[in-house]
């Protein structure tokens, strides 16, 4: 009721009670920040920008300037020699006695102390997660100070070249196509002195060589793109920059893919194949790789499955069979092989497909004058060797958690490589080791002991 000015009363109207309800609910609402739209798809934040396309040049070109100027900020905020130098200064004023043998210590205290001291870009190095992981049992609870030195070299040089290789990603999407890796490792040779000797006509198939061995780890499934993360996280592009060290060794340069010598080696060996000199390997050029022992059978799997033009095959598919063969053991090459095994594209091997191969090896053995292995035996041991989770299929997965791939799939392949697995028990542990070194050590192997 409300009172009138006669001194009468008056009971509300229903309807005006519900209106001025409603009304006090919308303008209390509107006060508190809410309403109908403040929760409407109409005013949901804009979180998806689309990239500007090819004929949008002037919005491409502010985009690229824009992230230089980003990575170019990102850049200077990285520590320089002079301030590492000054942090290490810091760092042995502040050690924790005693020494541990030769090499220096700092607690927790010293530590923090050190870091208050410190520029503020490092201070972000001294915390207590990044003490405890460096702790290593020291009896005192300290850590070593070079350890630390060196932990913090290794985080200013990834993000370093986190930096530099982001330049080269135009896209900004956190990965490279070829295009993009190749003009990183182009402009990256000049910088190499270990590269120094390589004539400029010979860095299209450097860049091409090194390029490769890239992309056949890191990307299994021929996307043709690479994480920018995966290659800071796999040791490739440390063999690469290793080239920047002057007094390299012999035994390093061989045993690095991206080495001149080694680069040299791979392209040498492709034009010593190509008899015909038309640019390109016939199946029967390829045969005589290594040492020629393998199969006819498996030489026409790879021109089947691999890419090919009229038949032949260019120097990029060769490398990926190169990189197969030279690193059997490796989960990319074992999956390259297993292709090429899997006849029937099932996604497993079967007793038809190891048959189907071993065949072939049989038929050498005959040639050879050798006596004849029963395929059931083979098979036995290739199956008590995986342990397939199926006892009657032996899928990729099993080849490499068997740690045995590269012993069964060599022995379904090459005829040298069944010879020195087969004959592993009478080799003098010499020849024995040989057998563990690749196709380096069967080819050793086969020249020193040959079927007669």
């Amino acid at each position: 009721k409300r009172v009138l000015p006669q001194g009468k009363c008056e009971k509300m109207d229903p309807e005006k009670n519900d209106e001025e309800m409603e009304l006090f609910t919308k303008y209390y609402t509107e006060w508190k920040g809410g309403g109908k739209d403040k929760h409407s798809y109409k005013v949901i934040p804009k979180f998806y920008y689309r990239l500007p396309t090819e004929e949008e040049y002037l919005l491409q070109k502010l985009r690229e300037e824009t992230r230089a100027v980003s990575l170019q900020r990102k850049s200077r905020e990285l520590l320089d020699n002079e301030e590492l130098q000054n942090l290490w200064f810091l760092l042995d004023k502040h050690q924790t006695p005693p020494m541990t043998g030769e090499e220096a210590m700092i607690n927790y205290s010293n530590f923090l102390i050190v870091g208050e001291k410190s520029e503020p870009k490092i201070k972000h190095f001294f915390k207590a997660k990044v003490f405890a992981k460096l702790l290593n049992g020291d009896p005192y609870g300290r850590i070593s100070l070079i350890q630390f030195f060196n932990y913090v070299m290794r985080k200013v040089w990834l993000h370093q070249t986190r930096i530099g290789l982001s330049l080269y990603d135009f896209a900004g999407h956190g990965y490279f196509r070829e295009s993009d890796l190749e003009n990183y490792i182009l402009e990256l040779i000049p910088t190499l002195p270990q590269l120094g000797g390589l004539e400029k006509s010979f860095y299209s198939f450097y860049v091409c060589t090194a390029v490769r061995k890239f992309f056949f780890f890191l990307d299994p499934l021929r996307t043709g793109k690479i994480k920018i993360q995966d290659i800071l996280a796999c040791s490739y592009l440390d063999d690469l920059l290793e080239l920047r060290d002057e007094e390299l060794s012999k035994e390093s340069q061989e045993s690095n893919w991206f080495s001149a010598p080694s680069a040299l080696r791979v392209y040498g060996q492709y034009l010593n194949l190509d008899k015909d000199h038309n640019g390109m390997l016939s199946k029967e050029e390829l045969s005589r790789f290594g040492t020629g022992t393998l199969t006819n059978v498996f030489l026409d799997r790879v021109f089947q499955e691999c890419l090919t033009y009229d038949g032949e095959m260019d120097y990029k598919t060769y490398l990926d069979f190169v990189l197969a063969l030279e690193n059997r053991k490796e989960p990319a090459a074992l999956q390259y092989i297993f292709k090429l095994l899997d006849i029937e594209n099932k996604g497993y091997l079967n007793v038809f497909s190891l048959n189907y191969f071993f065949r072939a090896i049989q038929e050498e053995i005959i040639l050879h004058g050798q006596e004849m292995v029963n395929f059931e035996d083979v098979k036995d041991e290739i199956f008590d060797m995986v342990r397939p989770k199926d006892p009657y299929k032996i899928t990729l997965q099993d080849l490499v958690n068997s740690n045995q791939g590269d012993t069964v799939v060599s022995i379904l392949i090459d005829i040298n490589s069944f010879w020195v697995y087969e004959n592993r028990e009478s080799q003098s542990p010499s020849d024995d080791s040989s057998a563990e070194l690749g196709d380096a050590g069967h080819e050793r192997a086969f020249a020193e002991n040959p079927p007669e």
